[in-house]
């Protein structure tokens, strides 16, 4: 089943970019990654900062930035694969590679995404992996933030102000991964999700934050044998 995993674009000069990026790469067939902007996008706040064009405009410049350090990363590791379509995605992963999405094509115009800064690379990954019907998301941030829920993490930075309503709709398992434990992503990809009953759990697991800190998740093969280790649900 697909995943999706958001690489945060403050890891653009983090020593542990590389490890990811080969971590990622090797999940080809299994994952799509979803860009930040990095200094990409902290060039679009600087430049609004100081021509005061609208949100509107710093929303399509931001979606570039996302491309940008995209094609950054897809020029880092050969084994990641740029895409701006469903179809794209879709030939990455029937070919065994790492779909690295560029966002505008499908997100430019389309009416469920606000054209502000309350909307930034971690909804629009979400929004993605709704759109993908992906069974599970991971975001890779910096930062040990205690497991806490969605509302309470957007209120302190941690993801934009959207995401709340967006991580809703998605109604799916979402994690956030430690910036420095890029092994992590092999124990994530292996630990099984479980979908919520029904959508009402599903949107109340999201709406009141299920959302888990995963430093190091315990093995699949733990996990499989343990009737006492429950499964994400959201």
């Amino acid at each position: 089943m697909l995943r999706v995993v958001k690489l945060g674009g403050s890891l653009h000069d983090s020593p542990w970019l590389t490890s990811w990026l080969d971590a990622l790469a090797q999940a080809g067939g299994r994952v799509v990654l979803v860009p930040g902007g990095g200094p990409f996008a902290d060039a679009v706040r600087e430049a609004q900062r100081r021509c005061h064009f609208s949100d509107a405009a710093a929303h399509r410049l931001s979606l570039l930035a996302m491309e940008q350090y995209g094609l950054m990363l897809c020029d880092m590791e050969p084994g990641l694969l740029p895409a701006a379509t469903p179809q794209m995605i879709t030939d990455a992963i029937a070919h065994g590679r790492t779909p690295v999405w560029l966002p505008s094509n499908m997100c430019l115009g389309a009416s469920d995404i606000p054209q502000s800064w309350s909307v930034t690379s971690d909804s629009l990954a979400v929004w993605l992996a709704h759109h993908l019907g992906a069974e599970a998301m991971a975001l890779v941030k910096h930062g040990e933030g205690d497991a806490g829920d969605i509302r309470a993490l957007a209120d302190a930075g941690l993801v934009d102000s959207a995401f709340p309503g967006f991580a809703a709709r998605y109604a799916k398992p979402i994690h956030i991964l430690s910036h420095c434990a890029p092994a992590t992503l092999y124990d994530w990809l292996a630990w099984p999700m479980a979908a919520p009953a029904s959508s009402r759990q599903a949107h109340d697991a999201c709406g009141y934050g299920q959302l888990k800190y995963i430093r190091k998740l315990p093995s699949a093969a733990a996990a499989s044998s343990s009737p006492d280790v429950p499964a994400e649900t959201g």
